[in-house]
């Protein structure tokens, strides 16, 4: 029999999108891809050759299990760089991807039944984190009215004795939201630890990102490179820790994951050093492509109340054509060949919106657009179907 603790995952309903689309691809079909939160830019060129030089010099071995310290050290310089915060390289353990940095995290800062509050919507694979540990996710309803904000007044209404942490992510995936400072300010005022997901930071057009460090030493911070420097097949994160729980989390990372990957480390130096340029003409691209995708959406109806300005993601309420967005995806994808991730892969509280995701080329977006009017002009005339409810995660 499966365990408990596998068996209360749901899917990640964006990869069976992915996967569904692969399978028409094969068939023939051209497919859009809006559906995944990948960088389609390359890496930059000066991060391959720090790869490259890397291996050139031997460093194909076991790293120290907290990161190679010149990595550690060049983290340190960004944060005092960009936020006027000093962390201490020894506060830094550097992963193979955001989400090790998460299981590590919860394994070091959860009881049994312990609270985490986060938002609804959500990142998909939050609360799978949470419970997988013994946790349970506390999820507030966030509005589109707001821009999906999880308030401060929401937050002490849900504290109890239990809750452990606030979990909260600015730039947001699903919503493509910054959380301002002032909201950020309160909340780590309230008393429980801040998680803070910073993987967006940098991904800002309007506006400026701020860590959780700014105002607070009781937070966790979780950023890595797949992102903002197209590093995703490089796996390769870091979580930035208050000095009480490093030792543990160095302890769970060398039984489980020993270390990061040597070579993917003195290439992450370089993209903090050397990739400035890369960045800026990523992100105009990101722009000019995020403007388009918001003023077609917005012709067709979908509903955009607040304008999201990060990372590469719009939530638009879809409810004229459906309230069930999972059926909605998959025929956007059948009938249109474009692949968009419903939103309640991120919680009932996204049940009705579509996530489209401006991570491909303009001409793809344009073509893209075009398919979904089209099939917006057909959808509109037909019966909204029935909603999916609220989804069980944890037991």
């Amino acid at each position: 029999m499966i365990s408990d603790r596998c068996s209360m995952l749901k899917p990640f309903y964006v990869m069976e999108i992915l996967e569904r689309a692969k399978e028409l691809e094969k068939s023939g079909r051209e497919i859009i891809h809006l559906e995944i939160g990948e960088p389609d830019f390359d890496t930059p060129e000066c991060i391959k050759q720090a790869a490259q030089q890397a291996m050139d010099r031997g460093e194909t071995h076991y790293t120290h299990s907290l990161g190679i310290p010149e990595l550690r050290k060049a983290i340190s310089r960004r944060y005092s760089r960009i936020y006027k915060v000093d962390v201490d390289p020894e506060q830094i353990i550097v992963t193979a991807g955001t989400s090790p940095a998460m299981f590590m995290l919860f394994s070091a800062l959860l009881h049994p039944g312990d609270e985490v509050i986060i938002s609804d919507p959500h990142y998909a694979c939050y609360p799978g984190f949470i419970c997988f540990a013994g946790g349970n996710p506390v999820k507030i309803r966030v509005s589109q009215d707001n821009g999906f904000q999880l308030t401060p007044d929401r937050v002490k209404e849900r504290l109890s004795p239990l809750t452990r942490a606030i979990f909260i992510n600015s730039p947001s995936n699903p919503t493509g939201n910054l959380t301002p400072p002032e909201i950020l300010r309160e909340l780590s005022g309230l008393g429980p630890y801040i998680i803070s997901d910073e993987i967006y930071h940098g991904l800002v057009y309007k506006g400026k990102e701020h860590s959780i460090l700014e105002f607070t030493d009781n937070a966790f911070v979780l950023n890595g490179f797949s992102k903002l420097y197209a590093m995703t097949g490089w796996r390769l994160g870091y979580v930035i820790a208050p000095k009480p729980f490093v030792r543990t989390l160095q302890i769970v990372h060398q039984n489980f994951f020993i270390c990061a990957g040597s070579i993917a480390q003195w290439a992450g130096i370089a993209a903090l050093e050397q990739a400035d340029d890369d960045i800026l003409q990523m992100k105009q691209t990101y722009n000019k492509r995020r403007e388009y995708m918001l003023e077609r959406l917005g012709r067709m109806g979908f509903g955009i109340t607040v304008e999201p300005t990060g990372a590469f993601y719009i939530l638009a309420n879809a409810r004229f054509l459906s309230e069930n967005s999972y059926d909605l995806a998959f025929d956007i994808l059948d009938k249109a060949g474009v692949g968009v991730a419903p939103g309640i892969d991120f919680g009932a509280g996204a049940e009705g919106y579509l996530r489209f995701s401006y991570a491909n080329s303009l001409d793809n977006i344009k073509s893209g657009m075009d398919r979904l009017e089209g099939y917006v002009k057909t959808r509109s005339q037909e019966p909204a179907a029935g909603s999916l409810g609220n989804q069980i995660l944890c037991r």
